[in-house]
């Protein structure tokens, strides 16, 4: 096996060139070919990044047999199509959030995952940063005491465009599956699966959620308070409530490089932890880990918690009254 994974890139939007620019910073990882629907397109993420290899098909991409990684940029509607398409070509799969548009289509990923044996992991790029490795470890050595509640937010004011990814329902568009992930999989990393759910929407004239309130409850009588919105500016903050303190995860909490430990009586501990690179390369250094330990799963997102979160947010979704085309 060789040391270095070679990677291809299955679609050229944004996100695909955060990525590319990530991936630089990883000393084993080789971008190695680039896909799209257009040839046009292709060559030009090509040139911008030096990509030798650029296809003007998904089909092609997933096939080239030189390529051992494809991680996954297409837009929300395409993840399980694409997914499928990779690992039925044998190739490891990083598969941008969210995982896919609903519980139904993330099992037939991973089963198809499982019997192929093929390495699969949601792109959860925050879980991978510095600052998370440590609020881990201090919620494992009980700094704040037992979690008993958790608020968090993501919100952006998006230029509105009813055609656009964020507002399409024909693309999985809304808050929920484009933001709201990120502080339900923080949760998900706290307390685990909800054992209650309870949300409200403001649905708008596309027919996707453009603000979302959640409040999920677990064991214990823990709870979790987010909301997520892409027509209103949130602070983009997060705080972790224990028995004996809290942990303050400064903005934008999402990718983070400081927080504060407050603890009564003590002094405010501010811990800064910038991360190399732009904060991708932190998932692709996982994959490449797992994928050349012949792991099939990532310890730090694995496949069950990705099934969990994806149906958590099928639940939330039934609650507020959001299907999509095909549903």
């Amino acid at each position: 096996m060789a040391k270095t994974v070679h990677w291809g890139i299955m679609g050229t939007g944004h996100i695909a060139r955060k990525f590319a620019e990530g991936l630089v910073y990883v000393k084993n990882a080789r971008l190695a070919a680039v896909g799209s629907r257009l040839q046009t397109t292709a060559d030009e993420f090509g040139a911008l990044f030096n990509v030798p290899k650029r296809f003007g098909s998904y089909e092609q991409l997933a096939n080239d047999p030189a390529i051992q990684a494809v991680y996954i940029a297409t837009p929300n509607h395409l993840h399980m199509e694409n997914a499928l398409l990779c690992i039925k070509a044998g190739k490891a799969v990083l598969c941008e959030k969210p995982f896919a548009l609903n519980v139904l289509q993330a099992g037939k990923i991973i089963k198809a995952a499982r019997e192929n044996k093929c390495f699969v992991m949601e792109a959860m790029w925050t879980r991978f940063l510095p600052l998370f490795n440590t609020i881990k470890d201090m919620l494992k050595k009980g700094v704040i005491g037992d979690p008993e509640m958790l608020t968090a937010n993501f919100g952006f004011k998006a230029i509105y465009n009813p055609t656009g990814r964020l507002f399409n329902p024909e693309y999985g568009g809304g808050a929920l599956l484009d933001i709201g992930v990120y502080p339900i999989s923080l949760s998900s990393m706290i307390f685990g699966s909800p054992s209650m759910i309870r949300a409200l929407a403001h649905i708008g004239k596309t027919n996707v959620d453009e603000k979302i309130a959640i409040t999920l409850g677990h064991a214990n009588n823990r709870l979790a308070l987010l909301h997520a919105a892409i027509r209103v500016q949130t602070d983009q903050e997060a705080d972790i409530l224990g028995s004996t303190g809290r942990i303050k995860i400064h903005a934008p909490w999402w990718h983070p490089t400081k927080m504060s430990v407050l603890i009564p009586g003590s002094k405010e501990q501010i811990i800064d932890l910038p991360y190399t690179g732009n904060g991708y390369n932190y998932e692709i250094a996982e994959v490449n880990k797992c994928f050349l330990a012949k792991k099939l799963e990532s310890d730090i997102m694995p496949l069950d918690e990705t099934l969990s979160i994806i149906d958590t947010m099928d639940k939330i979704r039934d609650q507020i009254g959001l299907k999509y085309p095909g549903e």
